[in-house]
């Protein structure tokens, strides 16, 4: 079985500061990791083809060439393959830009099986995967938490609702987006890290998976963003204290009818 898995290096910190003459991530001096939900994904891939006995994993990921060394960390848990797609033309993708991007791309591999992160911890839009699956025709199940079977013809998993666990059968090829309830990651091996130190890593231009620049990057997206700002801090609220509950609520009710909150 053979396994494709999209990946995206984010920054490793919630202190994220903006250009704010291009509305975008100001990477430099910040260090970047795998999108933590992405390693879920990996480390399913790897499981799914030791259960399988055959196949293998390949790891994709879009962006500047520091990328690699994400993809490097990946082959260093298991994956078989790593490929780049990095292209000036790929830059300043939206959502549905980098999903087609990532489409485009995958359309000139074999697999059986896509498998993502739920969403990105920088956007935390949920949208890529899905859209991935959108353009390529393919089914798809989000927020899956077990893979109970899977071959090349079909799949049967388990998906989060709110309200509980859904279970779902679904036809092969498809795409799914994991959540982190599905498996524990593993550290990488001394081993692992020296192949992934060797590793080849496959690099593609927008000439190479024959994308329509004016579809993808910046050109392609249907969104644009107009300003990106911090919110202001908040002060420090106002305490309520009172005996009974009662009382507490009839103040508070009283408070945000001075507020005008209702």
């Amino acid at each position: 079985m053979n396994i494709l898995v999209c990946i995206k290096q984010v920054p490793d910190t919630t202190e994220v500061r903006i250009n704010p003459e291009t509305n975008t991530l100001i990477r430099d001096g910040v260090d970047s990791i795998i999108n933590p939900f992405d390693t879920y994904a990996i480390e399913e891939a790897v499981r799914i083809r030791e259960r399988v006995g055959a196949g293998k994993v390949t790891v994709i990921s879009m962006g500047p060439p520091q990328v690699e060394s994400a993809l490097r960390e990946a082959l260093s848990v298991g994956v078989d393959e790593a490929i780049l797609l990095s292209d000036r033309a790929f830059a300043g993708a939206d959502t549905w830009a980098t999903s087609l991007t990532l489409a485009t791309a995958l359309k000139t591999l074999e697999f059986d099986l896509v498998l993502c992160g739920k969403q990105a911890i920088d956007g935390d839009t949920a949208q890529v995967g899905p859209g991935i699956a959108c353009h390529l025709d393919l089914p798809q199940v989000c927020y899956v938490s077990k893979v109970r079977e899977i071959s090349k013809e079909k799949a049967v998993v388990e998906r989060m609702m709110e309200d509980g666990t859904e279970v779902v059968e679904v036809q092969m090829p498809a795409v799914f987006t994991v959540v982190k309830d599905i498996n524990e990651p593993r550290l990488p091996s001394l081993k692992g890290k020296m192949k992934a130190k060797k590793a080849e890593i496959k690099t593609l231009s927008a000439a190479d998976i024959k994308a329509n620049v004016e579809e993808i990057g910046l050109k392609g997206s249907p969104t644009s963003v107009n300003k990106i700002f911090s919110p202001p801090r908040r002060s420090g609220g106002e305490m309520l204290e009172y005996e009974t509950a009662p009382e507490v609520a009839k103040n508070l009710v009283g408070k945000l009818k001075e507020m005008q909150l209702f």
